[in-house]
């Protein structure tokens, strides 16, 4: 993390501040402020040169939206130059531009240098116009080598930056702080580490990395690109350190998810007797809400209201966020209502606050009421729904969402394609991939592929799933995971197993869910001894200790092929209580195999765990017709009566034109029921012709042969 310069500085002539950034020749001393033959100032004792700071970097993702405003850093008198800050367009600098050449204003080293800062760094940049003027100048300045490689960089074309950077190497130009910091930056923007390593070797052989700027530089380039021992290294070479460079550092802990250690740079920190600033506390704050820990959370705003920490919005949200990580949600309410300013992420942490801990209704009424939605705020919500077993709800947004003229990130599709994947929304699914996938307007990342997979092998459709997975250029561990689990959940237990061993042959270790689809492919192909095989190996092999859910996959593999009472001794070994899988696994194979009294055991079992699930008292139920037992039928339909139990209605659903219909039985909710009971009546009465139709001709038929 960079700060900026400071925002002002003495009264007094730039040149003097700092005259290594001005390589003035002697033909040139004319132009210099203090010289008594210079036209261009009326005021030179008083002139005053503002350099343009470093943009600096926070911890906060929002874009920094630049601001073109020279007068604001620099004080000129002279006519035509003050014409030139003002301007706001290139057509309007170009005139201007005209004009100085004309009266030879252009020749100089200052005015030609702000030619350059505006075309390359203005709201309405052309950095190519800035690379022409550059390659006129006989004898460019610092300041102009950096302006040209920090104006590439600002207009993401790194390589470009580099380029300049090298020329200075190679020509030999002297550089300053500025110059290895703006093209540590350009490093920054091309993830790759090498190039900033190159960098780092230049600021050792040229002495600047006792340089305080240039420290902070690379601290913050080292941990932008994850390499935290690097960035510790410099950080701890540093012989004094401001608040940018602890800041720094400690971002740098917290981005790589180690919290604990940031908090221990803070307490050093405060300990130096360096005072935090607002973007300090702001990671500090995060590093609180990473480790869930509230009671260090309010200290911290504690110590900030103690040591008069300016709560800028940023900071607000900062401690909102960590609030709501936190599980705080009546502090989270109350300082959001408090909040005098609020803008998108304050709504959003609301709306991600109550669909995290399942009050839908009250986050959608914070979506509806955000002022200003983008496309964060509609994931948000999209992602509540889809997390909240709620699919139908978070399609319709989405179609909303599209209506409304947002392009949905990545995020958006992987939540729309889970949901899609529960209600069983293939089209929906088919759709996206031809629009956002094959006409390229998402680029089909490797998260985005795994969603795809999952999507098509729970919609039904696993021979599009294994052609995905087959053409991924890389894999992570939930591609192999969705893949196995896909082949199992099909009955494809010997693809499943192939996949598994090819993973292993490749040297991925398998996890959790790895075993659930392992085991659940051969509970559906019946493999017992494979399974016993596969559930040893998950410790004594990968050092997996099986958890309750692979207990009850081990239950159904037993139960299925009728080994109840292996399955039951088997339950009974378990280190851990059975949960409702085990025992619903359990009461399904006595079902399956007609073995009453066990089945009964499991239903006593499911009803203690679960007395509310009517689908466990007609399991039951069926299971005791099945076997006869009158008397026990209608004991578990009084009960079911004594306690208000209801068998869930059965319901169906229908997909049109992207869109998921759900219907129950008798239901009268949708807006065009009058018209679809009505087709059904006329289905129905057609069916009933038909098969009159049918009757009579079977009569005739049958007449005609006794005759015959």
């Amino acid at each position: 993390m960079l700060l900026c310069l400071p925002a002002s500085l003495p009264k007094a002539c730039f040149c003097c501040w700092h005259r290594k950034f001005w390589s003035l020749s002697p033909r040139r001393l004319f132009a210099h402020p203090h010289h008594p033959r210079n036209p261009l100032f009326s005021g030179p004792t008083k002139t005053q040169y503002l350099f343009h700071s470093l943009k600096g970097l926070t911890t906060i993702s929002s874009p920094v939206i630049r601001k073109w405003n020279s007068d604001a850093s620099i004080i000129i008198t002279n006519p035509t130059l003050l014409l030139l800050e003002k301007c706001s367009t290139m057509s309007q600098l170009k005139q201007i531009q005209a004009h100085m050449t004309r009266i030879g204003l252009f020749f100089h080293i200052f005015p030609v240098s702000r030619i350059i800062y505006i075309c390359a760094l203005s709201d309405f940049s052309d950095i190519n116009y800035a690379h022409l003027i550059f390659e006129h100048i006989a004898q460019p300045n610092v300041y102009i080598w950096n302006t040209m490689i920090r104006g590439y960089c600002t207009a993401q074309n790194p390589l470009m930056s580099l380029h300049f950077f090298r020329r200075m190497v190679r020509e030999s130009v002297g550089m300053d702080s500025g110059s290895f910091v703006f093209a540590l930056k350009a490093c920054g923007k091309f993830l790759d580490i090498q190039e900033g390593c190159l960098v780092h070797c230049q600021i050792w052989k040229l002495g600047f990395d006792s340089d305080l700027l240039v420290q902070n530089g690379l601290i913050h380039f080292y941990a932008e690109n994850g390499s935290l021992g690097n960035a510790r290294k410099v950080f701890d070479g540093c012989s004094w350190r401001d608040v940018v460079t602890w800041t720094a550092m400690i971002d740098a802990y917290v981005q790589q998810n180690i919290p604990d250690e940031a908090l221990r740079l803070f307490d050093s920190m405060v300990c130096s007797d360096v005072a935090p600033n607002e973007i300090t506390m702001i990671a500090v704050l995060s590093a609180c809400s990473r480790k869930r820990d509230l009671c260090l959370g309010k200290s911290l705003c504690e110590y900030m209201e103690k040591k008069n920490i300016c709560c800028s919005l940023n900071l607000m949200n900062a401690m909102l966020d960590m609030y709501i990580k936190c599980g705080c949600l009546v502090t989270a309410r109350q300082l959001f209502d408090g909040m005098e300013v609020k803008d998108v992420f304050s709504w959003t942490s609301m709306i991600n606050c109550y669909a995290k801990y399942g009050d839908l209704d009250l986050a959608r009424k914070f979506f509806n009421e955000t002022p200003m939605k983008n496309v964060v705020s509609w994931n948000a919500m999209i992602a509540g729904y889809s997390q909240n077993n709620r699919p139908i709800e978070a399609i319709e947004l989405f179609h909303d969402m599209v209506e409304a003229g947002l392009v949905p990130t990545e995020a958006t599709l992987v939540s729309v394609l889970s949901s899609c994947a529960q209600s069983g929304c293939l089209d929906l699914g088919r759709w996206m991939h031809h629009y956002y996938i094959y006409q390229k307007r998402v680029k089909f990342s490797l998260v985005l592929t795994n969603a795809f997979i999952d999507m098509y092998a729970k919609c039904g459709s696993i021979d599009m799933a294994e052609k995905l997975f087959d053409e991924m250029p890389e894999r992570d561990l939930v591609s192999w995971n969705s893949m196995i689990v896909g082949f199992a959940d099909h009955g494809h237990a010997n693809k499943a197993l192939i996949l598994f061993e090819k993973m292993k042959d490749l040297g991925i270790k398998p996890d959790e869910i790895t075993f659930i689809g392992v085991l659940s492919a051969c509970s559906h192909g019946g493999l017992v001894s494979k399974g016993r095989g596969y559930f040893l190996h998950m410790e004594s092999i990968f050092g997996l200790e099986p958890k309750v859910e692979h207990y009850a996959c081990m239950i159904d593999l037993f139960g299925r092929v009728g080994m109840l009472e292996v399955a039951y001794h088997f339950m009974e070994s378990m280190p851990m209580e059975p949960d409702e899988a085990s025992w619903g696994a359990l009461l399904n194979a006595c079902r399956m195999h007609g073995n009453a009294n066990l089945g009964k055991l499991a239903a006593d079992k499911l009803i203690d765990l679960d007395p509310e699930d009517s689908g466990i008292y007609v399991l039951l139920a069926n299971l005791c017709a099945t076997n006869k037992k009158w008397g026990d039928v209608r004991t578990v339909r009084i009960m079911m009566r004594q306690r208000g139990i209801k068998k869930t209605p059965g319901h169906s659903s229908i997909e049109v034109e992207g869109k998921c219909h759900e219907f129950l039985v008798a239901d009268k909710s949708h807006p065009q029921s009058k018209y679809i009971y009505k087709m059904l009546d006329e289905i129905f009465l057609v069916s009933k012709m038909v098969e009159h139709s049918q009757n009579n001709c079977y009569e005739n038929e049958d007449t005609f042969f006794s005759n015959f």
